[in-house]
């Protein structure tokens, strides 16, 4: 009797939680299932805008679709034709628009494979194709605007990897076009306002030279085709014999919820080297940017 008291104590001294190995899950080869855990909210994504200045050119994503091309091509009176005219012939028939889908669409910025396009509304496509001109020039101009999204698939762009970017805009124009849109100043002559604002366009293009996703980008791509001040302040800097050196993208000091660029232009004099500065204020907050101050002068603080 003293025996199985004593071995009565020791097993009430014992704890009652059993170890994984001693439960009969575990006994049996079973894994305990695992404790219960707080759920993982989803990561919070912010979507990458592009406004992006460039190109646009066709490329076949597969031999497929090239012999599919050209035995429709072959099939076409194109005698006098280039290549890139008899694509474009072939791809404006509302009858070969299936092979117009089955392009890889691709947006190079200064001569670099940047993007590769696809319309958000399948429509877009005529949009394409009308970048698409029959006789390229170095004027040509392509604005892009919309979401930018991973990286291609190999099989997107015959094995190009660059990130896609699903447009919901697409302008195409020439430099030429763009100088006769804009208003003309007063007492400015058509020749000298195109001579000025050709070169602060040319000026502006190489500092846009950019993929057009970050805001500071976006703000200042937006400015060159939208906004006329730029080019008419120019206009007047060339009469106060001073000229464009310099374009600066900060973000503003009133920037809270939202995403504002202040864009810097600075002027040169000439004669006394006299620096003078005007800014504008750019919403990049989300796909379409806007204006939010008009063209003033700009102190440094």
């Amino acid at each position: 009797m003293g025996k199985a008291r004593q071995e009565t104590e020791v097993r009430e001294q014992q704890p009652h939680d059993m170890d994984a190995q001693d439960t009969p899950a575990a006994a049996c080869g079973v894994p305990e299932p695992a404790p219960d855990l707080e759920p993982v909210p989803p990561a919070q994504t912010t979507a990458s805008f592009v406004y992006a200045i460039g190109r646009v050119e066709p490329r076949f994503p597969s031999l497929a679709v090239e012999k599919e091309v050209a035995q429709v091509i072959g099939r076409e009176q194109t005698a006098g034709l280039t290549d890139r005219q008899a694509l474009r012939s072939v791809l404006t028939d509302r009858s070969n628009r299936y092979l117009a889908r089955q392009m890889c669409w691709l947006f190079t910025v200064e001569g670099l494979e940047t993007y590769i396009l696809l319309p958000r509304d399948p429509t877009d496509v005529d949009l394409l194709i009308d970048a698409l001109r029959p006789e390229p020039s170095v004027d040509d101009v392509d604005i892009v605007i919309g979401v930018r999204g991973p990286i291609a698939p190999p099989e997107a762009c015959n094995s190009l990897l660059v990130p896609m970017v699903i447009f919901d805009q697409l302008y195409s124009f020439t430099c030429e076009d763009l100088i006769r849109e804009l208003p003309r100043p007063d007492g400015q002559t058509p020749e000298g306002f195109r001579a000025t604002a050709e070169e602060v366009f040319n000026q502006i293009r190489q500092v846009c030279d950019n993929a057009g996703s970050m805001d500071e980008h976006r703000a200042l791509n937006y400015l060159v085709v939208r906004y006329p001040a730029i080019y008419a302040r120019a206009v007047e800097a060339h009469a106060e014999e001073s000229a464009l050196s310099g374009v600066e993208v900060r973000p503003s000091p009133l920037s809270g919820t939202r995403s504002v660029m202040d864009v810097i232009f600075s002027y040169v004099n000439r004669r006394t080297d006299f620096a003078e500065k005007y800014f504008v204020r750019v919403d990049v907050s989300e796909e379409f940017p806007f204006l939010v101050s008009k063209l003033a002068t700009f102190y440094d603080r």
